[in-house]
């Protein structure tokens, strides 16, 4: 049987955590961001969990994890 490649696009855009969770970027946070409040950049920089019901999509673009 025939390894399973990553999806390289996919390993760029995401980590998974040591509990098993998949990272992943904020969006809107990379332009125009003179309009947004300081409050609201600073959220924007943390990482977020994705979502259960993309998880499975995910998992399947990072064989590895």
């Amino acid at each position: 049987m025939p390894k399973i490649k990553t999806s390289k696009g996919a390993a760029k855009r995401f980590k998974i955590t040591g509990r098993g969770q998949i990272q992943r970027r904020k969006a809107c946070a990379s332009h125009l961001l003179t309009k947004k409040s300081a409050k609201r950049k600073r959220a924007l920089r943390k990482p977020d969990v994705v979502s259960v019901a993309d998880k499975g999509r995910i998992k399947k673009l990072l064989p590895s994890g």
